[in-house]
């Protein structure tokens, strides 16, 4: 077998002691006030520092990256003071954590923004979703500004300065969020990007902004503190690709002159496994992987075997993390797990976030 859940893997910087990684989770517990994270938030990830790396969640480098309620930001001194309390608690705990990037394009609302004004986008193509608010319902996602050149100039500046604010609070690195319909996906999808300027039209225009983040956060904070998330073929808000066999490989290739700490790559169906595979042979780096689908329903069962097929040399885990804080305790015992409850997913207190229990030790043998 190529690999195994406890062996040691070096990705970037750092040195990992298993193979099972805490996917980014949005859990909308900052203040709604601010975007700050707050020691609830802290006591959460705290928890999980077990995790071969904890990529903590999706988190808005500007004001218009915002896509959903209490979110947490990395632009401004009171968040990313905010965030060194969860970097030195994980740390204390012996843990890893990465932040993840995360600029959400059309899935935005003016409701978020305190200006009112409008989401941005490649293009004026609305994303058909709705987002949810607590005192009005929910609000359609209304068509987006199409971004200029300059525009997307100042957002890739957003980003490496939201890389730098992530080092500053003590991050061992950041994840660019290129999946799941946000953002840099939308410049990925024909679906969504409908530019004729060098930002579309064909395969080597749309991977550009793609390309353009990534170089510009490797050269603000190193490229092995630098990771990608991808979703080939995923329709998330909204989303549609009619090139993803030869879209992905495009972008892996123009990414080969960055050495990344990792590739994270999101697999919504079986039906993406071959572009995986050929993604996984092309990139030259770490890869980490995010199966939507469980044989069996065992996730950790199938990383088990995704590891030992030499598919990822890392397997990022949500449900499992989020339910299981002490997860790599019971995957040594064999089980059993915690289920999550989906109904504290997103907001809300300590309940679904920092109860789940622990797994009960083991009663003495008889005498």
């Amino acid at each position: 077998m190529t690999n195994e859940i406890f062996a040691p893997v070096r990705i970037g910087r750092l040195d990992l002691p298993h193979r099972l990684a805490m996917a980014p989770m949005t859990r909308s517990r900052a203040t709604a006030d601010g975007g700050l994270v707050t020691g609830l938030t802290a006591e959460y990830y705290e928890q999980r520092a077990a995790a071969a790396l904890i990529v903590a969640e999706g988190t808005q480098p500007g004001v218009r990256g915002q896509g959903y309620i209490q979110t947490p930001g990395i632009h401004t001194a009171e968040q990313v003071d905010a965030w060194r309390q969860v970097t030195g608690r994980v740390h204390a705990a012996g843990g890893r954590i990465f932040l993840q990037l995360l600029h959400t394009g059309r899935v935005g609302h003016p409701y978020l923004y305190p200006d009112g004004g409008l989401p941005e986008a490649p293009s004026a193509v609305a994303s058909g979703e709705a987002l949810y608010t607590a005192d009005q319902g929910l609000l359609p996602h209304p068509v987006p500004r199409e971004l200029t050149a300059d525009d997307i100039a100042g957002v890739v500046r957003d980003f490496a300065a939201g890389a730098r604010n992530a080092i500053d609070a003590g991050f061992d690195g950041v994840e660019l969020h290129g999946a799941n319909g946000y953002l840099v996906h939308q410049f990925l999808a024909d679906g969504a990007n409908r530019r004729t300027d060098a930002y579309g039209g064909p395969v080597a225009n749309r991977i550009r902004f793609a390309v353009e983040l990534v170089r510009a956060v490797a050269d603000a904070v190193g490229a092995d503190r630098t990771a990608l998330r991808i979703s080939p073929g995923n329709t998330f808000n909204g989303i549609t690709e009619s090139d993803t066999a030869e879209l992905y490989p495009a972008l892996v290739a123009a990414l080969a002159p960055y050495p990344l700490a990792y590739l994270h790559v999101v697999e919504p169906t079986p039906a993406q496994r071959p572009v995986v595979e050929r993604l996984r042979a092309a990139w030259q780096g770490p890869l980490m992987l995010n199966s939507m689908h469980h044989s069996g329903g065992d996730p950790v069962e199938d990383a088990r075997q995704l590891l030992a097929a030499g598919t990822a040399d890392v397997v990022s885990l949500g449900a499992r993390w989020l339910a299981n804080p002490d997860l790599v305790a019971r995957v040594r015992a064999g089980g059993p797990y915690n289920e999550a409850d989906e109904a504290t997913y997103y907001g809300g207190d300590h309940r679904g976030y920092t109860d789940y229990p622990a797994l009960a030790p083991l009663a003495p043998a008889a005498g």
